[in-house]
């Protein structure tokens, strides 16, 4: 099936009236665009980023509009003949498509570090002597292709092994919490904030091979939930963290409670320009930064 999409330019003021409207005339569905929701979304969920991209912010400036898609045929030219009598209308074909699935075209199996192969897991493919991590994102943040996970996997190849209990901040994926184990370490512990976050991970580890009895996975505020921080103990070889500063930061006095005593803090998700804050932060709370990564604009600090 293929589709009208249909552009209706509004002021801020009379959007819900827009909407109204067209819910009167038919439509079942909209999208609406508008900076200043932009705007506030990106400030109430700061948590998740350092930057957003230039061109993705220029995108929104001064936008306000309603979008409506209409089935081609002729109920939906009526309709759409009923939306032009009422308002001025932008309006482009739509192709059909598979809009779920169309990412994975994207998604390559990627070397990291010396050891690991992700593999997106509807991919069959040789190994090639490497460590295989299967893995199917969705929507969660971790396929291994972005500089934070790159460095974070590569540092961890030198602590994982038998006998190492790690923990994984900020999960996402799982990459990094699944990557300790594929490599040999014997459990991990992980946590987001994102209530998604343990079925992906577990279906995840699945993919691996792994289950509860060597992964375990909490959703909650690790900062802000001192309940939640004691459920997740102590006594880690290995902390992984691949947030962003703004969370790093007020995390860093947290993390020597989660580390046994010869353990090592992986950090990862410094954004240029933030790494000397990040870096103050750490070795505030106690921690000797033993290596300093850089790739792309990202840092990422091995700590003991």
């Amino acid at each position: 099936m293929n589709y009208t999409e249909v552009t209706i330019q509004c002021d801020n003021d009379n959007i819900d009236s827009v909407c109204d409207r067209l819910t009167a005339m038919g439509v079942s569905g909209f999208v609406i665009e508008n900076e200043s929701d932009f705007k506030q979304f990106l400030e109430n969920n700061r948590q998740y980023w350092d930057y957003v991209d230039d061109s993705l912010e220029e995108s929104y400036k001064g936008v306000s509009r309603v979008k409506c898609y209409l089935e081609d045929g002729a109920d939906g030219e009526k309709l759409l003949s009923e939306i032009k009598s009422r308002f001025e209308v932008t309006t482009a074909p739509v192709c059909d498509a598979d809009w779920e699935n169309n990412w994975k075209q994207y998604y390559q199996p990627l070397e990291i570090g010396e050891k690991l192969l992700v593999v997106p897991e509807w991919i069959e493919c040789s190994e090639e002597g490497r460590v295989p991590l299967r893995l199917d994102p969705g929507l969660l943040f971790g396929t291994g292709s972005h500089a934070t996970t790159r460095m974070c996997l590569a540092a961890l190849e030198k602590y994982a092994g038998a006998g190492v209990k790690a923990l994984d901040l900020g999960c996402g994926s799982g990459i990094l919490g699944i990557g300790a184990i594929v490599l040999g370490s014997a459990f991990c512990t992980a946590c987001d904030i994102d209530p998604k976050a343990p079925d992906t991970v577990m279906e995840n580890a699945a993919l691996n091979g792994i289950g509860s009895d060597r992964m375990k996975v909490l959703a909650g505020d690790i900062i802000g939930d001192a309940a939640l921080r004691k459920s997740l103990g102590a006594g880690y070889d290995v902390v992984l963290a691949n947030i962003v500063s703004d969370v790093i930061i007020p995390l860093a006095p947290f993390v020597r409670g989660f580390m046994a005593p010869d353990g090592v803090f992986i950090a990862s998700g410094i954004i240029d320009g933030r790494e000397a804050e990040v870096a103050a932060a750490l070795k505030a709370a106690g921690l000797e930064i033993t290596a300093h990564h850089h790739e792309e604009e990202w840092h990422c600090f091995e700590c003991r």
